[in-house]
């Protein structure tokens, strides 16, 4: 009796998929574009976006120029998002906001645009266009739509993508070093202090920088070394000014020592006070 049951349930099932893919395969050879434009509609509502996005494909040429044009552009934009191609998903917004600015789609479009790119955005350690792209299109949807319920969460998104910039930025600065190429260290790590200042990394990057200046300093040419001890010693003030309490203050104090001595700068301080 079971074995019938089972027998009979999948026979069923069979039936209704063949039944659903006739259905859908009528539906694709319709010339009735209303009906056509209809059923995508409540393929997408359903969650069926292949089938949605297939019907939405053709029916964005069959609408152009037309005044549902926009609404074709935002389900097919949709659609694609649900198959996860935020790619194309992407054009279609930006299409849609090029073509249509007053339609009453732009404000979701602006946002996706912004959304799809933080999806598409990679890893810290790889290119990071997508990323600012992402930032630039948040930003312009908060300040285009201050008060939409939306801009909190657009405010998170561009906190993180900032996070990642952040950290790519740090792993880039810090290259050098761990190479130990301190001349191009002190570039590096000085460039990254400087486009984000309020780094979480700050601490170890103003390290690192003292430190490559430092182990430069000491090991260069009679002509350099007068002017870069010097840097170094400023990096060191710069350091402990900001930071006393640091980890590091008792290697950088050691560091201060080392190039005092070179310079003979606490002998020539106590010389200017006399």
């Amino acid at each position: 009796m079971f074995k019938k049951t089972r027998i009979f349930t999948i026979g069923l099932i069979v039936m209704l998929f063949v039944s659903s893919c006739g259905d859908y395969n009528k539906i694709l050879k319709s010339t009735d574009y209303e009906f056509k434009l209809k059923k995508a509609v409540e393929y997408y509502e359903d969650g069926e976006f292949v089938k949605a996005g297939t019907l939405f494909q053709e029916l964005v040429n069959i609408y152009r120029g037309t005044s549902r044009a926009d609404q074709i552009y935002y389900y097919y934009a949709k659609s694609m998002m649900g198959q996860k191609d935020y790619l194309m998903a992407t054009h279609y917004f930006k299409s849609l906001l090029k073509e249509f600015p007053g339609s009453q789609y732009s404000e979701e479009a602006q946002f996706m645009v912004g959304y799809c790119n933080y999806l598409l955005s990679p890893k810290p350690r790889l290119d990071q266009t997508v990323t600012k792209e992402a930032i630039e299109s948040l930003q312009l949807y908060i300040n285009l739509y201050p008060y939409s319920e939306r801009v909190d969460e657009a405010n998170r998104l561009i906190d993180e993508l900032m996070d990642k910039l952040v950290y790519k930025s740090y792993l880039n600065a810090r290259l050098y070093y761990d190479f130990e190429n301190y001349k191009a260290a002190v570039i590096s790590l000085d460039n990254s202090l400087k486009e984000f200042p309020d780094s979480q990394y700050r601490e170890e990057l103003m390290y690192m920088l003292l430190k490559s200046k430092y182990l430069l300093a000491v090991n260069s040419v009679e002509d350099k070394k007068q002017e870069r001890l010097s840097g170094a010693l400023d990096e060191y003030f710069s350091f402990v000014d900001e930071y006393p309490e640091s980890q590091y203050r008792k290697e950088v104090d050691k560091f201060y020592e080392t190039v005092a001595d070179l310079l003979n700068y606490e002998q020539q301080q106590e010389t200017n006070i006399n």
